[in-house]
């Protein structure tokens, strides 16, 4: 395991010091250029926003790509523990990122995929004032969303999800809302008719005006 993430980044669109960060997070045996393409869309409406997509710190099992945490199958005590290991360099990580760059959790924006939107949850659901906005596809929450505590800030959440998905169940969208909203925080999902396991553009263009609405900076 790295004890350092790194991956590709993109520079604001509009020149100059950047005034808000968006980090992409992948999927299971991906890596940050996965994610990274999607770039130029998200910064259409984030203009003054650096993107970065670490990639995992783990080799994939299955000898592609990268991982968060070993995955076998949806078993929660293994995705809790899995999460647990990475837990600590993703802090490390954003911690860095945004203090190098003069940045706070306000300025923050997160777009998880797959195992990038478990990981992505987690953060929500344990630290407070973790970000502005996560936008999640096609992910679940692994664990208990329990409350935060009193004052502490919450991201506020989109979740989008295509009911024809095969690697992680369509239902996963609707329990996660009602366990994040159940905690106090702001949700939002998006359905989309006949998606596998993937981004759509129309999914991709809610998630962009979404984080717009909330990541400070502009």
């Amino acid at each position: 395991m790295s004890n350092i993430l790194s991956g590709p980044s993109r520079p604001p669109a509009i020149a100059g010091k950047s005034r808000q960060l968006a980090v992409f997070l992948h999927g299971y045996g991906a890596d940050g250029n996965d994610l990274i393409g999607l770039a130029p869309l998200f910064a259409q409406a984030l203009p003054h926003a650096e993107f970065i997509a670490p990639n995992a710190p783990e080799k994939c099992l299955m000898g592609f790509g990268y991982q968060w945490f070993g995955l076998t199958d949806l078993n929660p005590a293994s995705m809790i523990a899995g999460i647990a290991r990475a837990r600590p360099l993703l802090d490390a990580f954003l911690d860095d990122a945004l203090s190098s760059r003069g940045l706070a959790a306000d300025n923050l924006a997160i777009i998880g995929f797959s195992q990038g939107t478990m990981m992505a949850l987690d953060l929500a659901v344990r630290r407070p004032d973790s970000a502005a906005a996560i936008a999640g596809f096609s992910g679940l929450l692994a664990g208990p969303a329990a409350p935060l505590a009193q004052g502490a800030k919450r991201p506020n959440i989109l979740l989008v999800h295509g009911d024809a998905d095969p690697i992680v169940p369509f239902a996963r969208l609707g329990q996660a809302e009602a366990a994040l909203t159940a905690a106090g925080f702001p949700v939002e999902i998006m359905a989309r008719a006949g998606l596998g396991h993937g981004i759509d553009p129309e999914g991709a263009q809610k998630a962009a005006a979404f984080l717009a609405k909330f990541v400070t900076g502009t």
